[in-house]
């Protein structure tokens, strides 16, 4: 007995150092977030469920696939024509991004490395700005569209928000970060300022970009209120606005097809974030080593 009573005593501390060493420190923290994950992926593996199913199976509160995944796909598809809504969002989405990144760069490079008068009250209005949500600014927005004749065109989707006061503040905070010699040594060289920026600036700012990328993706990408204002032919209509289509047919509302659209919708700006995932991160950390 007293054999295996030492023998046990040695063997017990390694097993509980193996134990501690998988087990992780702060595991309270680890379930909260399993729960939490579990939690939120609940809707969405409820939504993949729904849109492989009939009206019939829905409301059996089946929580297995269905029998109607390919009805519902022709449904989307060839019915309510889902794919005419995506690339109309995809075009805007690229343009608001685009002319978002491209202007949130100049201006950004003006308030940093420019002196002009007035240089911090324009900025102060910048911020300003940001304060303002843009049903505030509809009806004016909507009267422009309206004398230039832009209703039913990308140019009426994508103009309106070309700028971006966040990017501003997000590029002038990362330019202000970047050691005063850069430009120094740029126009000793004689590079001028758009030279500067797309040689120099550029290539040390890709994790901002990304991270404003991802933000302006997202946010050209769910736009509802102002597509559905200045869009009054079907064939132009965006994703947001188009998918009500999906809810009826046949002259009943039809759960499956609205529930296999909202999963196709919603898969562009996942994988964006996905793909840019470390930019990111790492683009919100205005920090001098970034």
């Amino acid at each position: 007995m007293t054999v295996v009573s030492r023998e046990s005593a040695r063997v017990t501390p390694a097993i509980w150092q193996k134990v501690r060493r998988w087990w992780p420190k702060r595991w309270y923290a680890h379930l909260i977030l399993i729960v939490a994950c579990f939690m939120s992926g609940i809707p969405l593996f409820y939504a993949l469920i729904v849109s492989t199913q009939t009206n019939a199976e829905v409301f059996r509160y089946q929580f297995t696939p269905g029998s109607g995944l390919h009805e519902n796909w022709h449904v989307v598809f060839y019915e309510r024509h889902l794919h005419t809504y995506m690339i109309n969002s995809v075009i805007m989405t690229l343009g608001i991004t685009l002319g978002k990144t491209i202007f949130s760069l100049l201006s950004g490079l003006a308030f940093v490395y420019f002196r002009f008068p007035g240089k911090w009250l324009v900025f102060g209005f910048v911020l300003i700005t940001l304060m303002m949500p843009t049903e505030v600014l509809i009806i004016a927005l909507f009267r422009f569209i309206n004398k230039l004749h832009w209703q039913n065109t990308y140019w009426a989707l994508i103009v309106p928000f070309t700028a971006s006061a966040t990017g501003t503040f997000l590029f002038r905070q990362h330019f202000s970060s970047i050691p005063a010699e850069l430009s120094e040594a740029a126009q000793l060289d004689g590079a001028n300022p758009l030279q500067f920026l797309f040689r120099v600036l550029v290539p040390m700012s890709w994790n901002t970009i990304g991270a404003l990328a991802v933000v302006q993706t997202i946010y050209a990408w769910n736009m509802y209120l102002w597509p559905n204002l200045v869009m009054s032919d079907p064939d132009m209509q965006t994703v947001q606005t188009g998918i009500g289509a999906l809810r009826l047919g046949g002259g009943a509302l039809r759960f499956g097809p609205l529930m296999l659209g909202t999963v196709i919708v919603s898969l562009p700006p996942v994988i964006i974030f996905i793909l840019l995932q470390k930019q990111f991160m790492s683009g919100f950390t205005l920090t001098r080593d970034k």
